[in-house]
């Protein structure tokens, strides 16, 4: 939990997509984050759940059936995953690239040399970043 004065338990971050089929086969058989929920026609809306296992951090991911647009943001709106180790980021890209997804050059030097930024079929990027205080460097 956190501190009294924000006691919250959970955290999900959701968005809204035309290609939810895409995007969850991006984030769970790409990224290998694992699908934790998932609903159908919900007052007009299909959604899943996907997460790191064991952790309270979500995404959701969701369509409306009359259509959701959603235009991705400027390309420095970035979704950062830590990974410690080099090897695991290098089978993520490749995985990544393989279902079509190829590393893209970060808008923010900051990010170069030091991650991977791949975008997802939405436009939206994610970073796979490796930091020497989080382990292998």
């Amino acid at each position: 939990m956190w501190n009294e004065d924000m006691p919250v338990v959970q955290v999900r971050i959701a968005r809204p997509t035309d290609q939810l089929e895409k995007v969850v086969a991006f984030y769970r058989d790409g990224l290998g984050l694992r699908e934790i929920a998932r609903f159908a026609d919900h007052d007009g809306f299909d959604g899943v759940m996907l997460g790191l296992p064991g952790y309270p951090y979500h995404l959701e991911f969701t369509h409306h059936h009359q259509g959701s647009p959603c235009p991705a943001p400027t390309r420095d709106n970035l979704l950062v995953l830590y990974i410690p180790d080099w090897d695991a980021i290098a089978r993520v890209q490749q995985r990544l690239e393989g279902m079509g997804y190829p590393e893209v050059e970060p808008e923010n030097p900051y990010w170069k040399g030091q991650s991977i930024t791949i975008e997802d079929p939405d436009g939206w990027r994610v970073v796979l970043m490796n930091h020497p205080g989080l382990g292998d460097a």
